[in-house]
């Protein structure tokens, strides 16, 4: 190469000539000027030694001239990776840079993830939803309900009952079994009555009342009465419209819907036993496992 006037341009292959207009310049017009075209087959010999010494051979000189861009040569350049992409079958052996995609080239949908799911910190993340607070509120702990139960229930209620405070009215805990005392409870007149039942065999269950419990001659109430029971779950048992018989009471029997000689509930003077039948008013299912049962707690909650 010496022979052929490449010495003559001083450092070309290794100095700043190889990176700048020498290559362009001086050292094609040497080539050209020497006969070095010629030569091109010992010269691709040459460039597979270049690359130990972190320099690419672009083929293309066999067919072109200088190019108008700057080639990058060196290993670290920005064109290094086109300049070996294209290197001769003989060399692909050696390492090639791995083709890295445009920014604006889109993702194959499998391998898209969206935007910052996954991520700590995900605005897009559903945000938790607010519990909604208990619309029954009762002053004092139901012996016979859990506040989950409490809370079911409330849900039930007429809207315009919604947390207001619910005092405890009777208990037979505290007042004793007897429905003359339950009657004499003190709730006012207009007030609704949630009665609250327990039986011998655990099950809950009772009855919603929108006029308060008392003695009559006949039945009285409205279509917000409702029959109610958690087994395990709650079922709520809401008029049908086929008749009037929401409540009746007197000193010997209490009865919650009733038609053709059944009732929906029903409980005896002394509040230890009572009965429950599917009825017309509510077309309920037994409240109870069995159609009479024991009573074992009983609470009255009204508004104070």
């Amino acid at each position: 190469m010496a022979r052929h006037g490449m010495a003559q341009h001083g450092t070309v292959w290794y100095g700043t000539a190889w990176h700048g207009t020498a290559w362009h310049g001086m050292v094609w017009h040497s080539m050209a000027q020497h006969g070095m075209a010629q030569h091109l087959d010992c010269l691709e010999q040459w460039a597979a030694g270049t690359r130990a010494v972190g320099l690419a051979w672009c083929p293309s000189l066999r067919t072109s001239g200088p190019s108008s861009q700057p080639l990058g040569i060196g290993r670290d350049s920005p064109g290094a990776g086109r300049v070996q992409a294209a290197a001769p079958q003989a060399h692909r052996g050696a390492h090639l840079p791995l083709p890295q995609p445009d920014q604006d080239e889109e993702l194959p949908v499998e391998c898209e993830d969206p935007a910052g799911e996954g991520q700590r910190g995900w605005e897009g993340a559903p945000a938790a939803a607010e519990e909604e607070p208990c619309r029954l509120v009762l002053s004092t702990a139901s012996s016979i309900l859990r506040d989950t139960e409490i809370c079911e229930l409330g849900s039930q209620l007429p809207p315009r009952l919604t947390q207001q405070p619910w005092h405890l009215l009777y208990s037979t805990r505290r007042d004793g079994f007897s429905l003359r005392t339950l009657y004499r409870s003190g709730a006012r007149p207009d007030s609704p009555a949630l009665l609250l039942i327990r039986d011998t065999e655990a099950q809950a269950f009772g009855a919603f009342s929108a006029s308060a419990i008392r003695t009559s001659s006949g039945f009285y109430g409205t279509g917000e009465t409702f029959l109610f029971s958690f087994c395990p779950e709650l079922k709520v048992f809401r008029w049908t419209g086929r008749n009037n018989f929401f409540v009746k009471g007197d000193v010997n029997l209490l009865m919650v819907g009733g038609g053709s000689g059944r009732f929906g509930l029903w409980l005896d003077g002394d509040l230890h036993h009572g009965g429950s039948q599917p009825c017309e008013t509510f077309d309920n299912e037994t409240l109870s496992h069995r159609e009479e049962f024991c009573i074992q707690d009983l609470e009255m909650w009204g508004l104070a």
